[in-house]
């Protein structure tokens, strides 16, 4: 969407605030032994607390409150009831609705205690993210943003899973523009104050660019094992740094 009133950006704001408060809370409680079908229902009590409900629930029909990624598995995995060990790749993906508003963010933690790749892999990740968001101002091109994303993953020597997009998003889940995280030649499209677009570089330390889907018809994993991160923020375009709504 584009932000165009006071009304609208306060809209917003509240969206992102839940994502945020959800964020932290579900972080707080990753830990080996716990399952991510626990940390959905962690989800589900913080949004009825906040007033809010799940938009890919009342949007897709998805069986969760939120969507929990383990290890290879990419992004819109299906909270399992296997618990999480030690070294544990685990990517949170969480999309309240709000009073008739959507924010979107994810993060990716691991289980303690960690390997060194998978730190320098979630590292990475976060990292491709703040330079897309460098690159995300009005009037710049929209493929800047995954020119700077595929840069900077490539230069720390990880794979960016170009089938994944980020995208426009505020009163649905998925908007226009598509967000590639990859620079796309004949991408004419640029980017203009008062946008709203979720930033959200996935990363992996495999080779293969390509996914999978999953039997279950929902979680996407890579097609070669390569574990995979995912970092992502709700941003609203503006001349300068772009607001992160999600923050």
């Amino acid at each position: 969407m584009t932000v165009t009133t006071e009304a609208e950006l306060r809209g917003m704001q509240r969206a992102g605030q839940v994502v945020a408060e959800t964020l932290r809370t579900l972080k707080a409680a990753v830990c080996p032994g716990i399952t991510p079908a626990e940390l959905d229902e962690l989800a589900g009590k913080v949004f009825e607390r906040l007033g809010a409900r799940s938009a890919p629930r009342m949007t897709y029909q998805a069986p969760v409150n939120v969507f929990i990624s383990v290890n290879d598995d990419i992004v819109h995995g299906l909270p399992t009831r296997r618990p999480l060990a030690a070294g544990d790749v685990v990517s949170i993906d969480v999309t309240p609705l709000v009073d008739g508003y959507i924010a979107d963010a994810a993060v990716t933690v691991a289980v303690p205690p960690a390997s060194p790749v998978v730190m320098q892999l979630i590292q990475c990740t976060e990292a491709a993210f703040h330079a897309g968001l460098a690159a995300a101002k009005a009037g710049q091109p929209v493929r800047a943003i995954g020119q700077a994303v595929e840069t900077e993953v490539r230069r720390r020597g990880f794979t960016v899973l170009r089938e994944l997009f980020g995208h426009g998003v505020g009163r649905a889940i998925h908007e226009a523009p598509e967000v590639p995280n990859y620079a796309r030649p004949k991408d004419r499209k640029k980017l203009h104050e008062g946008l709203v677009i979720a930033v959200e570089p996935m990363v992996s330390t495999g080779r293969s660019q390509r996914v999978r889907t999953l039997p279950d018809g929902w979680t996407l994993s890579t097609t070669d094992g390569g574990l995979a991160a995912h970092f992502e923020h709700t941003v609203m375009i503006t001349k300068g740094q772009p607001l992160i709504l999600t923050a």
